[in-house]
């Protein structure tokens, strides 16, 4: 079984293996680094939608199906427990998302491993003169993903402990940020005037406040609390309404039960999609003014740009969440879009530190 996974994960990773080496391209490892930041991207895409179709345990074994590597192979095990519990978690169609998911993730440790493998390579090779390939970030990479894995595997292992899964989450959107801040160092960027360098700090404090609403909207879905207020701006008729933080935010406990055992009492969730709620104003309107000051920049307009239109989708979407009653294609995409700021905003830190400076113009004074 793990030899056929490991070549169902090979077969994925030859696509975009394939497509960069037969590519005009001068530049292949620039290519290839982004081409895995743009299929890492659709992992965490498929995730989303792996979470909230509710197929984490489509095949409740890891790393393969009922022992099997997919599930036409296990079809027998998955029929008979679709047919004991017709409500449960396993059906044909959980079961291919699951595992498709894994293939995919599979095949971007392949291309990472890839990565790396040429990095280490081209540093040897080159004396360990072209800092371009200096291998010690490709393999941190590496070691990252492993543990992206490991916890994926946990995920499975421990039926959705809510803690669990948010940690996998944030993993993978770390794995989005450091393979940007890798893909941002093979980029070629415009000069960043003095004002723009000036924003290095505030960009810090804009990533770190987006970690927060990230975790803090993993919470939420990890725990199914999207819908505790279906109406908006209040919650509940309230401002503030009836919560229960304690239990909402006790960390290690199993899936819709408290610490004790005992189930997840309503006002729990209600906290739970409240502080997620009440703390995006705060992000919403320190991104929207982060983008607005790197709009004044030249070198940082166009991510400015980027920020105020991912910003303005990701508030839509929320709200779409609440008035729609949680569609699943708007649900996804509101995962997607917490994705691409933290991709702007990752790439706003990189240019405000390592894009260079504008040259300052030397005034001749005229003759008299």
């Amino acid at each position: 079984m793990l030899i056929q996974l490991a070549v169902m994960g090979l077969l994925v990773a030859l696509i975009p293996l394939t497509l960069t080496w037969v590519s005009n391209d001068a530049d292949k490892y620039r290519k290839l680094v982004w081409i895995t930041l743009f299929l890492t991207f659709d992992l965490i895409m498929f995730g989303a939608f792996t979470r909230l179709t509710d197929s984490g345990l489509g095949c409740p074994d890891w790393p393969g199906c009922y022992g099997h590597s997919n599930p036409l192979l296990a079809h027998e095990h998955i029929s008979a427990a679709q047919e004991a519990m017709p409500t449960g978690p396993v059906t044909v169609a959980k079961a291919w998302i699951e595992m498709i998911h894994r293939y995919l993730a599979m095949a971007v440790g392949v291309l990472i491993i890839t990565l790396m493998v040429i990095a280490w390579r081209r540093w040897i090779k080159s004396g360990r003169t072209e800092l371009k390939f200096r291998p010690w970030f490709p393999t941190l990479l590496f070691l990252f993903v492993c543990l992206q894995g490991a916890f994926g595997a946990w995920t499975v292992t421990m039926k959705l402990q809510p803690v669990i899964v948010t940690i996998h989450l944030l993993l993978g959107l770390t794995l989005l940020a450091m393979l940007t801040w890798l893909g941002a160092r093979q980029n070629v960027h415009a000069p960043v005037s003095s004002p723009g360098r000036a924003l290095a700090l505030p960009a810090l404090l804009g990533l770190l406040l987006l970690t927060v609403q990230v975790a803090l909207g993993g919470w939420v879905s990890t725990n199914y609390a999207a819908l505790a207020c279906n109406d908006f701006p209040l919650c509940h008729g309230a401002l503030i309404p009836q919560m229960d933080f304690d239990n909402g935010f006790t960390l290690w406990r199993h899936l819709g039960k408290t610490a004790d055992g005992e189930y997840l009492p309503f006002p729990a969730l209600t906290a739970i999609h409240w502080v997620h709620r009440t703390f995006a104003f705060v992000v919403v309107a320190y991104i929207a003014w982060l983008a607005h000051k790197a709009l004044s920049d030249g070198g940082l307009r166009k991510t400015g740009r980027g920020l105020l239109i991912v910003i303005a989708l990701q508030l839509v979407t929320g709200l779409a969440t609440i008035y729609l009653n949680w569609p699943l294609a708007i649900a996804v995409v509101h995962n997607g879009g917490a994705a691409l700021l933290l991709l702007l905003l990752v790439m706003l830190n990189y240019k405000t530190r390592h894009a260079p400076a504008v040259e300052a113009v030397r005034v001749v004074p005229a003759p008299f």
